[in-house]
């Protein structure tokens, strides 16, 4: 079929459009009303298209799938009043006292002061009581000081009084309160009881939430700048309405993603008014660009606090009880939640550290599976999974659990990652460290994401990183796919994004170089050059020429269609507005 008179066909000409799954490339590609209707040879797709469609001639630049961080923090890491204080890490407390009490003050909207910066190892390290460090530093107001790996809190005695932490308060799940030789706490909340810190200091104002949703705009614009397309919250913190913000910010057009919503699970709520709740929140509506449709739950913590799960015990003892780690969320607890909320429709993002952590999260999968042998479409995935034993490896496959790996950090080099954790697991433990490769070889699904802002989140790190491990390398198809088809499977949405055919819609993105072709030491410089979303152009860089430039866009059947809007050539990013 031809499309001729008001016809509002895209196409793309001359160009290197990539077939996840396959390796294979196409030169054109048109697009109508936000969808992809052809694929294949310049001659055949503007044959097709008509001689009314409009013509972008891509003149031979690579064309990805719009890219799909199925592991990020956006709406956390854009909360403008989380980090009032920012403090150096690898300095002892006492010299950070004179930082504090410059920057408490600037602490607006919250009765508490909040920052981040802090290494824990450096405390531990150090001869004075962290608790009086903060107490001089910031006297008459709560404190909640983040450490650098967001596993720990650095609390004065104010957020203790708050807390209503005492020597005799039991450690809550997930978390442990540190304590002085005496018993009493020295100001240090490790894991979920530092996450309680936060709990108490954000809870909801009209003013703290417009906060949180001006964050939140923020946070968006950086997305198609990196040419992201979808992405997963992976940490949605329903009490403070974090899924409420997504959907103002959707019915209010300033959406240029699909956004998956990680709805957080609380270790410290109750197990039955946790799960109705959860089960109430649940929606997962294909006319929608935010699916509420995964809980995001901690089965361990991290190596560095010796809180990740192991299988045997840690040759250091930093002193808080947990010769094999802990769990925020045990394996009985998992199932139980897996085997109730995998019936209503939710997948499953499980933090897993240590490798202890991922046999539990596993276990605790297959007896949810075993419990509800009528479900056949999970999605439950792994993410972080940074020790693997290797008896494990052919679970991934075997119970349909994708793993979802970040790369992209400098911490994930091999030689560094050995260095940083051999003292705490051993040089000799069999245990396999951030095994894409050996993953993939046995037959899992692997998806690779930034878990911004630990990591950046600009793909094209995660992406060169992870083809340039030595024997660990992936190859770029692989670590291409990992961010594109095996991520929207993840997000439950291969049928309509993640690659570039016929029927799918048209997120797609336009690269400064062809990462198939250059050094794969040069793939981290990649840029991009167009983002489309939903058949919208919704970046342009300013390096982009076009030759011709499109007059008119197509309609792409999103109800804020009228708030994109097209700018010459050479414009930069089109941001929309609302009315």
């Amino acid at each position: 079929m031809t499309h001729e008179s008001g016809s509002s066909v895209t196409v793309i000409t001359n160009a290197r459009i990539y077939h996840t799954g396959s390796g294979l490339f196409s030169q054109a590609m048109a697009f109508e009303k936000g969808v992809i209707i052809a694929v294949g040879s310049n001659a055949d797709v503007l044959s097709m298209a008509g001689s009314r469609a409009e013509i972008i001639n891509l003149e031979q630049k690579l064309v990805l799938p719009g890219l799909q961080d199925g592991h990020a923090h956006i709406l956390e890491a854009s909360f403008p009043l989380a980090g009032t204080c920012i403090v150096p890490a690898r300095q002892r407390p006492d010299r950070l006292i004179q930082v504090l009490k410059e920057c408490a003050p600037k602490q607006t909207v919250l009765n508490w002061v909040l920052g981040f910066g802090w290494d824990i190892l450096t405390f531990l390290d150090a001869s004075e009581n962290p608790l009086d460090a903060i107490d001089e530093a910031i006297p008459d107001r709560p404190a909640a000081i983040m450490e650098e790996t967001s596993h720990a809190v650095w609390v004065n005695t104010r957020a203790l009084e708050a807390l209503g932490i005492t020597q005799f308060t039991p450690d809550p799940p997930g978390g442990i309160i540190a304590r002085d030789a005496n018993g009493f706490p020295n100001g240090l909340l490790i894991d979920n009881a530092g996450d309680l810190a936060f709990e108490a200091a954000l809870v909801r104002s009209a003013e703290i939430d417009e906060q949180h949703y001006l964050g939140l705009l923020s946070g968006l614009e950086q997305l198609a700048p990196y040419g992201i397309t979808s992405f997963a919250d992976a940490r949605v913190y329903w009490t403070r309405g974090y899924h409420e913000f997504y959907a103002r910010a959707e019915a209010e057009g300033w959406l240029k993603s699909r956004v998956v919503l990680g709805m957080w699970a609380y270790p410290q709520m109750n197990d039955t008014e946790q799960i109705a709740t959860l089960a109430n929140l649940f929606s997962r509506n294909a006319d929608q660009l935010v699916q509420r449709s995964q809980i995001k739950v901690y089965a361990d913590g991290i190596t560095q606090n010796t809180t990740a799960r192991t299988l045997r015990p840690y040759l250091i003892d930093l002193g808080f009880g947990t010769p094999m780690g802990l769990n925020y969320f045990s394996e009985d607890r998992l199932t139980y939640y897996i085997t109730e909320l995998e019936r209503v429709g939710y997948d499953f993002h499980i933090h897993t550290i240590g490798a202890g952590g991922v046999r539990e999260a596993l276990n605790a999968i297959e007896r949810a599976q075993a419990a509800n042998p009528d479900i056949r479409n999970r999605r439950h995935r792994l993410t972080h999974v940074e020790h693997v034993h290797p008896d494990d490896l052919s679970r991934f496959a075997e119970l349909n659990v994708t793993a979802d790996i970040q790369l992209a950090g400098a911490f994930t080099n091999p030689a560094r990652f050995k260095a940083d954790n051999d003292p705490y697991i051993g040089s000799d433990n069999p245990v396999l460290p951030l095994p894409a490769r050996a993953l993939l070889d046995a037959g899992a699904r692997v998806t690779l994401s930034s878990d911004y802002d630990v990591s950046s989140l600009n793909p094209f790190v995660g992406i060169g990183r992870a083809v340039n491990r030595g024997n660990d390398s992936l190859t770029v198809r692989e670590a291409v796919d990992a961010y594109t088809i095996n991520a929207a499977y993840a997000l439950g949405q291969e049928n309509k994004v993640g690659s570039l055919e016929a029927g799918m819609q048209a997120d797609f993105i336009v690269l400064d170089q062809d990462i198939f072709e250059i050094p794969t030491n040069q793939i981290q410089q990649t840029t991009i050059l167009l983002t489309f979303f939903n058949g919208f152009e919704v970046f342009r860089s300013v390096r982009f020429e076009c030759t011709p430039r499109p007059t008119r866009g197509p309609e792409s059947g999103l109800e804020s269609s009228d708030k994109y809007k097209k700018k010459p050539c050479g414009s930069g990013p089109v941001i929309p507005r609302v009315d």
